[in-house]
């Protein structure tokens, strides 16, 4: 179950000014605090996003990265294995691999 913050709108509690509940995804949003009967709103959470940010670390984590170097060519940057380093879209057997990168 998602985690909800929500912050106190007028006196605060022993559960502060900011507090954490667990809810349904389908639960209403609270108006009140479920400790003191304050109102309370909803806030929107901050997350993190973790991206590969080098051409290694995409390889490593199953990712293809074409770098459009000419007219119908590009440069395979993350070529593994027997992969062609340039795939050329007239000619198919230098297309990616990409099965075997896919998993489920």
């Amino acid at each position: 179950m998602p985690i909800y913050e929500y912050e106190h709108q007028g006196l605060t509690c022993q559960l502060g000014s900011y507090f954490e509940i667990s809810q349904s995804i389908n639960s209403d949003r609270l108006t009140a605090c479920p400790e003191c009967g304050e109102p309370v709103r909803r806030l929107i959470s901050l997350c993190a996003v973790s991206t590969p940010k080098t051409n290694s670390d995409l390889k490593n984590h199953g990712f293809t990265k074409l770098v459009r170097r000419d007219d119908g060519v590009y440069e395979n940057v993350t070529a593994t294995g027997k992969e062609s380093k340039i795939w050329d879209v007239r000619k198919p057997e230098t297309m990616p691999d990409l099965k075997s990168k896919i998993r489920d």
